[in-house]
């Protein structure tokens, strides 16, 4: 299992994410909270086996569930989906879609 974000990559991304809110308690780390997002979704292990290295495993949750409510996670797919088209590491001509990826609805128009 590869490690934690590399810079290069955290600088691709944190761009992406909401900007924290001037007021309150003061915001978890979001380099720390997504590496912890990242080794849950990565290692299939339960939230409450999450290392303490990446903070609280219920702020990790937390903010896994309010990315992807607001679109961060197709945000930084499409970012770096772009990145890579832009590199020429795409072969378009490879791409498919089905309905395990894209799911259709009864009577929904194409």
């Amino acid at each position: 299992m590869t490690g934690d974000l590399a810079n290069g990559q955290w600088e691709l991304i944190s761009p992406l994410l909401p900007r924290p809110k001037s007021r309150g308690r003061p915001r978890a780390d979001d380099r720390r909270t997504l590496n912890g997002i990242l080794w849950v979704l990565r290692s299939g292990a339960r939230w409450q086996d999450l290392s303490r290295k990446y903070g609280s495993d219920s702020t990790c949750h937390r903010r896994l569930q309010e990315w992807q409510g607001i679109g961060v996670w197709g945000r930084i797919w499409t970012s770096f989906l772009g990145t890579l088209d832009e590199a020429g590491k795409l072969d378009w001509s490879q791409a498919f879609m089905d309905a395990t990826f894209v799911p259709a609805k009864k009577g929904a128009r194409q």
